[in-house]
């Protein structure tokens, strides 16, 4: 017995190895298909003077990939510190607001949730202003929370803290809405079973009705992770927040004409942000389904 469990965690071992490396070889295959498609595409586009528009093809409107990769290692100004320096605090700054939103957001529609599936007259009633909430643009809205929020916001969260809130607002709906179908895709005959047993509902809810949710609640996680950082990114405009991303592409935007490398490596700094989110959700996301109880035997 020891010596089969021996033998198997080497080969288990070298099983996610070798899964690693094609995942790997995968991203980078992507990778170098996009940059081959952005190259061909631009080299079409000034071979045949391509223009969709106002749109037309060119060192200023697309610029080369190597070029946005260059300039995040070029000084941002004259003997200033690199610009991928600024852009990599600005994108913890950034994360910063996103992270607490992301938590704020998630821990919200989560119990949003929890209370709908056990109440359908709530469900019924309250559900349509949740989608609703939904239909209002963020461009419209952020102003809004920031204008009611911040006054009340301790010191330690003046600005970024509504910024945080505005974040929240676009995690919350997903979160809210994939778990209410996660609790309620328990398997009835084991619910009654718990309940034939005098299982409270508390006990069903979380040894039951959560895990059951999981799969749900993070394809939910996953959307509201990167969601969470484009509401950090809109909110700091409004919030007037020039530490984070959204200061940034509010800045380099203004100097686009003479350097549109430095907005396209600011872009290029945010969909990273963004990324990130979504590998950590994902990381989780394996080692709680994982622990879940239907996996532990």
């Amino acid at each position: 017995m020891a010596t089969a469990v021996a033998e198997r965690a080497p080969n288990e071992l070298s099983e996610r190895a070798r899964g690693a490396a094609v995942q790997l070889a995968q991203l980078l295959g992507v990778l170098g298909a996009l940059w081959v498609f952005w190259e061909a595409f631009k080299w079409l586009g000034e071979a045949t003077e391509l223009k969709l528009g106002n749109f037309q093809v060119n060192d200023r409107t697309l610029p080369h990939l190597h070029d946005i990769v260059q300039t995040l290692f070029e000084p941002s100004r004259r003997n200033g510190p690199l610009l991928i320096d600024i852009l990599f605090d600005a994108a913890l700054f950034t994360a910063k607001e996103a992270a607490l939103g992301f938590a704020l957001g998630a821990t919200f529609g989560f119990g949003i949730a929890v209370v709908l599936a056990h109440s359908s007259l709530l469900e019924r009633g309250f559900l349509p202003y949740i989608v609703a909430s939904q239909t209002v643009p963020i461009l419209a809205i952020a102003p809004m929370v920031v204008v009611w929020v911040n006054p009340k916001m301790p010191p330690a969260l003046k600005d970024w803290g509504a910024v945080a809130v505005i974040a929240a607002y676009l995690t919350f709906f997903p979160v809210a809405i994939n778990t209410l179908r996660g609790l309620r895709s328990a398997d009835p005959r084991a619910v009654e079973l718990m309940r034939s047993y005098a299982s409270s509902t508390w006990s069903v809810l979380w040894k039951l009705r959560v895990p059951a949710s999981l799969p749900y609640l993070f394809a939910a996680l996953k959307v509201s992770a990167t969601a969470s950082v484009v509401g950090a990114i809109i909110g700091e405009l409004p919030a007037s927040v020039q530490d984070g991303l959204g200061g940034a592409i509010l800045n380099f935007n203004q100097y686009y004409a003479s350097a549109p490398t430095r907005l396209w490596a600011t872009n290029l700094v945010a969909a990273a942000l963004g990324i990130s989110f979504f590998l950590l959700v994902v990381v989780a996301e394996r080692i709680a389904v994982r622990r879940a109880p239907e996996h532990v035997a």
